[in-house]
């Protein structure tokens, strides 16, 4: 058995804006396992300034790796504890060796056509005009749930797209969700709080910055409006770091990406301490190819969450591979009659 990497840059086909900055291009790495006379392929995608294996030393782990996959998976993944993107590039890998092909890692209904995914449609931010366009083409393109970037430009502004909606979809028309990745301060989180939650949406993705559990947990304790922990839950290794989070903050949901946690084990986890709870979640692919998309969308299937998933990704690069992934009324399906073409 041997190993290799190598490093590849997703561009995207426009700037697309958080309220972190303004993302042109992604980093990935694909992992690729052989043995006899099959191949396995795994994505390790990061996030610069969010993974918490953005740091030095990334590659030199990735090289670790592909010298010592004689180790197997079990023992190689329990030495990548705080190198989470890899951990799942590994996994990802391994799975894609077992597999009949190398992108048939769960056969299941949707990977024969017959059954699809629910996701969001995903709004970036932008200007007032550019938003309002991506509103109106995903409702075109039958979106029923529609998650908005919120925290870059002015909260009023936001508000007002938001309202625009409701007044011609009600909540059973069209589930809306914003993301704030972290932009409100504590002090002034709850009154936006209160405001969003006269507009009927279903929640909101991490109010403020990671790293404040206590003011977090007040905030969940009082909230209006149903929270989301995204952010939260990176760099939490340990399953009792994991269950302290948890325990702590009692959010109403957390979202999983397998990329930021330790891929499907590490996502599995976090999925087991908040069934005890009764805090709901949904997984979200984290930017990755087509490749990671698939692998993390065929698991989805498996777990049989009906609520929208976050797996709408896959056309922002104009150099993604292509694959039978389809974007179609509001759904992620996987159409047979298209082939993959994985070639760096």
């Amino acid at each position: 058995m041997k190993a290799t990497y190598t490093k590849h840059i997703l561009n995207f086909k426009q700037p697309s804006g958080t309220s972190r900055g303004i993302l042109k291009t992604k980093e990935t790495w694909f992992l690729m396992i052989e043995h006899e006379s099959k191949k396995g392929i795994g994505e390790c995608g990061i996030l610069r300034g969010l993974s918490a294996d953005d740091r030095p030393g990334y590659e030199d782990k990735l090289q670790w790796v592909c010298q010592n996959i004689h180790l197997g998976l079990e023992t190689l993944y329990s030495g990548l504890l705080e190198w989470p993107s890899i951990q799942f590039g590994l996994e990802m890998a391994f799975k894609s060796l077992e597999s009949e092909t190398p992108f048939a890692l769960f056969p299941s209904e949707f990977t024969t056509g017959k059954a699809t995914i629910p996701i969001n449609g995903l709004i970036w931010m932008g200007t007032e005009a550019f938003m309002k366009q991506q509103i109106q083409d995903k409702i075109e393109a039958g979106f029923s749930c529609i998650k908005m970037k919120i925290g870059a430009i002015d909260f009023q502004t936001e508000y007002t797209l938001l309202k625009t909606i409701r007044k011609t979809f009600s909540k059973k028309d069209i589930e809306l969700r914003v993301d704030a990745n972290g932009a409100f301060k504590y002090n002034e989180a709850l009154d936006k709080l209160s405001y969003l939650s006269e507009l009927d949406l279903h929640s909101i993705e991490q109010p403020i910055k990671q790293g404040q559990p206590q003011e977090m947990a007040r905030l969940c304790e009082d909230t209006p409006l149903p929270i989301a922990l995204d952010e939260e839950l990176i760099g939490v290794f340990s399953v009792t770091e994991k269950q302290n989070v948890l325990q702590t903050i009692q959010p109403q949901y957390i979202i999983l990406k397998p990329s930021f946690i330790g891929g499907w084990q590490g996502s599995q986890a976090w999925i087991n301490l908040a069934n005890h709870q009764n805090t709901g979640w949904w997984i979200t692919s984290a930017l990755e190819s087509n490749v990671g998309l698939n692998a993390i969308a065929q698991w989805a299937h498996t777990l049989q969450n009906p609520m929208p998933q976050g797996l709408g990704t896959g056309s922002l690069f104009t150099n993604n591979f292509d694959s039978p992934l389809v974007v179609k009324n509001g759904t992620l399906q996987y159409d047979k009659n298209l082939n993959w073409n994985f070639n760096l």
